[in-house]
């Protein structure tokens, strides 16, 4: 019973809904409705086109830093493969020395030689490091120039 009620309600509603005068709305408001609407997607599709933009850099930042450190990585365990083996080769230059001063000679000559790989690999190491922060920095830097280009 309850049922018919509301469904005699709702169709006395839909009739007076139905008889309800038709305004009109001006022309001009009209215009500047759809102005409005207008604008709105403009701005909607903008905003849509800068965020993918911004989340297409940031991927390629994150993916260009990932091979970077992986990159820093290789280059720091081939440096330290080459320490490594130079200490074994002083080690056995040592068991192989006849006297004191060949000893003595042999050591002073592989720390000098050590200085100088652990310069040359330090050298290396930041002029990598420099690159790979360059690299990572550089879609952001491309997104700020785009950026400034726009708000001009």
């Amino acid at each position: 019973m309850a049922n018919v009620k509301a469904t005699a309600k709702a169709d006395e509603l839909a009739t007076e809904t139905a008889a309800a005068p038709k305004v009109e709305v001006p022309e001009a408001i009209r215009t500047v409705a759809e102005k409005s609407v207008a604008q709105a997607k403009s701005n909607y599709d903008a905003l849509r086109t800068s965020a993918e933009d911004t989340s297409d850099r940031i991927e390629e930042s994150y993916l260009t830093a990932n091979k970077g450190a992986a990159e820093l990585r290789v280059k720091a365990l081939e440096a330290t493969r080459d320490n490594f083996n130079a200490v074994f080769d002083l080690a056995v230059a040592l068991t192989n020395a006849k006297s004191l001063s060949e000893a003595v000679e042999l050591q002073t000559t592989h720390v000098r030689k050590q200085f100088e790989a652990f310069t040359a690999q330090s050298k290396d190491l930041a002029q990598l490091a420099g690159r790979i922060a360059t690299d990572t920095a550089k879609p952001y830097q491309d997104l700020a120039a785009k950026s400034m280009s726009l708000g001009r």
